[in-house]
This record gives structure tokens, sequence and C-alpha cells, in this order.
């Protein structure tokens, strides 16, 4: 899998991981990731998703005692709670003005700022 991303400033950067997988609904849909590989230059943010099944605002799965997608107003593979969030409001840059609720990637640009693009890339197995 590939992470590509970009900020507000035209800089890309992106992650590679040589394994990502999701299992069923009935296992709640738990992130498989690792192999990272830091090439691009982003950093791992995923490392602390891996092994975790996806939260939504209706569907509470992460390790917090609250919900993280209510919290950071996101979707995600969350922990307790987020070192990524490419479901998060779409937000212009660096912003202080709520905390980690942006489109992140924190291992690169931190919580308070909300990446231009971002996007996840996967391939079947060979």
């Amino acid at each position: 899998m590939m992470v590509d991303m970009e900020d507000f400033e035209g800089n890309k950067k992106f992650a590679l991981y040589s394994s990502f997988k999701v299992d069923a609904e009935c296992d709640g849909y738990m992130l498989h990731v690792s192999g990272f590989n830091n090439k691009g230059g982003a950093g791992d943010s995923l490392a602390s998703h891996n092994r975790e099944k996806f939260t939504t605002f209706d569907k509470d799965q992460d390790k917090w005692s609250g919900n993280c997608a209510k919290t950071y107003l996101g979707a995600f593979w969350y922990n307790t709670c987020h070192h990524t969030n490419p479901n998060g409001v779409y937000r212009w840059g660096a912003d202080k003005t709520l905390f980690a609720v942006g489109v992140e990637w924190y291992n690169w640009k931190g919580y308070d700022y909300s990446l231009k693009s971002f996007s996840m890339k996967i391939r079947p197995a060979k």
C-alpha cells in the first residue's frame, strides 16, 4: 500500500507498506498493516492503527473510553485515538482552532495541519 499526501504549500510525501489487509465485518473490519518503508519521507503514522477495528460515529470499536470518530470528526481504525485521520474534516492547512480533527498524518505535519490531498492506494498481492 502507498499513502500519498500533499500539503497546501505543494510539498508531497508518501509512506509505503508491504502488507495491507482488512478483516471481515464479523471481525470489526480489523486492519493489518506492516512492512513500513520510509523512502517517501512521511514517517509511519499507521503503526498505532495496526490490528484496530474500524470505528464510526455509530459503531465505536476503538480502545478509548469515548468515541474517537465523534471526537475527531472522522472514521478510521482508531486506537486511543489516532496518528492519522484521513476521513477527518477537510480544512486548509495549519489551523489550531480545533485539535486534531483535520485530514492529518501526525509523523509529517502533526495534529494541527490538515492536508490538501491524501490517498491510500492498494494493489493485489502477487
